[in-house]
């Protein structure tokens, strides 16, 4: 059997984790799996740097992590970075857990070092009993295909060159090779719930299956060839699935309906515009319900209309009501663009609805582009002088409620001009006896 150091070389060339000339940038917190990293780099000639993170919530002990690490960067002449994060601070003004605040504190802070010193690679110690931990975990908590694969050995810039080992084998290694390290070196790695799975669940398992951490990590591998397939499969399902209509997915409920199995396919239609599990049912009760229902994530929307569900973002803007002081001037709403400009009449009218031609005697300035509501009515163009509310115009083109929360009027003196992009009316129409006309052009994203 191959020792850690010979498996290390053969895992790093197998996996082609990075290019021979190239650096990584090593995440060390003192503790015996990241030590034990930094040798197997140092003793396998791969080019790398050191960072280390002081969250000052250990007092004296984690200084200590730091003098250790700084001392055998020097020793081994490695650059080393240091931070000191005021972590309970940030924890305190984020209004999150101290461990979650202190994962977001270094993976920010080491992917602006990868950045700014030009490392290919970030890699952390994880190991194969942190990946069974992690399955365990997920498992319990409840989880998707995402979840049983476990910990990756890459993922975006980030690598994990020692999941192919266990905890006895780095022990070991450490012993052998007089590798000075921390004890309970977390530097708040660790969380309480991780603790009672690596402390009081797996101690027992491995007493009933010594090989558990290696045959649970063989699984975790083929769980993740496995998950492949099923995304090549859902990628198939959505192609035929979803119609994109500008910004917004539209899903044909009739074809949907015939899709199994019919929960994890909207389920994975949703979850990536902010939906969790918990809101499928809610989704599923949208195919026998009239148009206009609609279920939210934090970011999206997805609403019943006539034969489709329809994806599309929440409504963003903070303001209804915008003022048009003078033109020529250019006004943006978040998904709309206008455009307004004085011209001579043209000799041909532009009949494209998202272009308004207005006699310039008609209106003056300032005008108000503002979202249309209930009870505002018009005298739409062709119509012969007929009074019509906007509602009933959007439902006569039958319009989806998302869309119509998207409509804007223009109004001058408390009358519609313009209900943008759809029609103008009748009392702002160029005549023969028009001079110059105002040109306001709509252009949506």
């Amino acid at each position: 059997m191959m020792d850690l150091l010979a498996q290390f070389r053969y895992n790093w060339a197998a996996r082609k984790f990075c290019g021979a000339t190239e650096s990584v940038l090593l995440t060390v917190s003192g503790g015996i799996d990241s030590m034990v990293m930094a040798e197997l780099f140092l003793k396998n000639n791969i080019a790398f740097g050191v960072a280390h993170c002081n969250f000052q919530l250990r007092g004296e002990e984690a200084d200590g992590d730091e003098q250790l690490v700084r001392d055998w960067c020097a020793v081994n002449t490695i650059p080393f970075h240091n931070i000191r994060f005021e972590t309970k601070k940030h924890s305190e003004e984020w209004k999150k857990g101290t461990q979650e605040t202190a994962r977001i504190l270094r993976y920010e802070w080491f992917e602006q070092l990868r950045k700014e010193h030009k490392y290919s690679k970030i890699a952390t110690a994880h190991h194969g009993n942190d990946n069974v931990e992690t399955l365990l975990i997920n498992l319990f908590k409840g989880t998707g295909i995402a979840g049983i694969h476990g910990i990756l050995p890459e993922q975006n810039d980030i690598i994990r060159p020692l999941l192919f080992t266990n905890k006895a084998a780095i022990l070991a290694y450490a012993e052998q090779n007089e590798i000075r390290y921390r004890e309970d070196a977390s530097n708040a790695s660790d969380d309480y719930l991780r603790n009672a799975v690596r402390l009081n669940i797996l101690p027992v398992v491995l007493e009933s299956f010594p090989n558990a951490i290696a045959s649970v990590n063989e699984s975790i591998e083929r769980f993740g060839e496995a998950e492949l397939l099923y995304r090549k499969a859902l990628e198939a399902e959505k192609k035929n699935l979803i119609e994109l209509r500008g910004q917004d997915l539209y899903i044909p409920i009739l074809k949907l309906r015939h899709k199994q199995p019919l929960a994890t396919i909207v389920y994975e239609l949703i979850h990536p515009y902010g939906f969790n599990s918990a809101q499928v049912p809610h989704v599923f009760g949208l195919l026998d319900s009239e148009s206009g229902h609609y279920v939210n994530s934090t970011s999206h929307r997805v609403i019943k209309n006539r034969d489709f569900l329809i994806i599309t973002t929440l409504p963003t803007l903070t303001t209804d009501m915008i003022l048009v002081e003078a033109a020529p001037c250019n006004i943006d709403t978040g998904k709309d663009h206008f455009s307004f400009a004085i011209e001579d009449k043209p000799k041909q009218l532009d009949k494209d609805a998202h272009t308004a031609l207005i006699d310039l005697n008609k209106v003056e300035f300032p005008m108000i582009l503002r979202k249309w509501k209930i009870g505002d009515y018009m005298y739409p163009l062709g119509m012969s002088m007929k009074k019509k509310k906007v509602s009933k115009l959007l439902i006569e083109a039958k319009m989806p409620i998302h869309e119509k929360e998207h409509v804007w009027v223009l109004e001058c003196n408390k009358r519609i001009i313009w209900l943008t992009g759809m029609r103008l009316d009748e009392r702002f129409k160029v005549k023969e006896s028009t001079e110059q006309v105002l040109v306001v052009t709509k252009t949506t994203r």
